[in-house]
């Protein structure tokens, strides 16, 4: 019986290519985003939702969720960047916006992912959780949020491993928004994206990949940097 694999935001970026990473190793996905992806796979199943819809969670996925019933690894994938400006020109509903996506929506669909058999969980982090740079503000609040909702909910699903992991640099509209957009002048951090290392999609899928082969080494609400491990 093929194993389950949930992601949500699988329709572009490294959650597409986690989709068709697990799908060629024969997992089942199931997946979750506001556009379906062109796959034409018979096990690829996928739920049309925007996540930012917080309120409407638990009404619309908990039944598409549940009825998987038994979960080897979800990837909290979905989430989003927000403007790179300066934190006192930051409106508090422009951090919310980041915050409900990154952060709450998880909570949600972690609270349904506690009532069935789940195996490990993934949140998708970021250096920026552990790094304060300059305009990065709703971003680094978010994902650096995201860590400790996963160390909270490790100490209560005890069955389920749990781990926040930054995958590293990934070539994405989002980086390419700051790497081509934002005067690096100004937000030096942006300089700093540029000249490092920028992995491909696959690339990313693949080392998470394979980073989780190695998850019984790490504690459960653990975060990660595959760079650094």
């Amino acid at each position: 019986m093929n194993k389950n694999i949930l992601i949500t935001g699988c329709s572009s970026g490294l959650g597409l290519a986690l989709t068709k990473l697990y799908l060629s190793e024969g997992y089942k996905v199931f997946g979750i985003s506001r556009r379906k992806p062109e796959i034409s796979n018979k096990n690829f199943i996928f739920k049309e939702f925007d996540l930012s819809n917080i309120e409407s969670i638990k009404t619309e996925l908990t039944e598409f969720i549940t009825e998987i019933k038994e979960l080897d690894t979800v990837f909290l994938n979905a989430g989003m960047l927000g403007e790179i400006k300066e934190v006192t020109k930051l409106k508090t509903k422009e951090i919310q916006e980041v915050l409900n996506l990154n952060v709450f929506a998880n909570k949600e669909l972690l609270d349904i992912l506690a009532t069935i058999k789940t195996n490990t969980v993934v949140g998708i982090s970021s250096g920026a959780s552990k790094n304060g740079s300059k305009g990065w503000a709703s971003y680094s609040l978010s994902k650096s949020s995201l860590n400790m909702l996963l160390n909270l909910y490790s100490k209560e699903m005890l069955n389920t491993k749990l781990l926040s992991i930054a995958p590293g640099v990934i070539e994405t509209p989002m980086t390419d928004y700051i790497r081509f957009d934002i005067d690096d002048e100004v937000f030096t951090s942006a300089k700093t994206l540029k000249n490092g290392e920028i992995q491909k999609p696959e690339v990313a899928a693949k080392r998470l990949f394979d980073t989780l082969k190695r998850k019984n080494e790490f504690e459960s609400g653990s975060f990660l940097d595959v760079r650094k491990i």
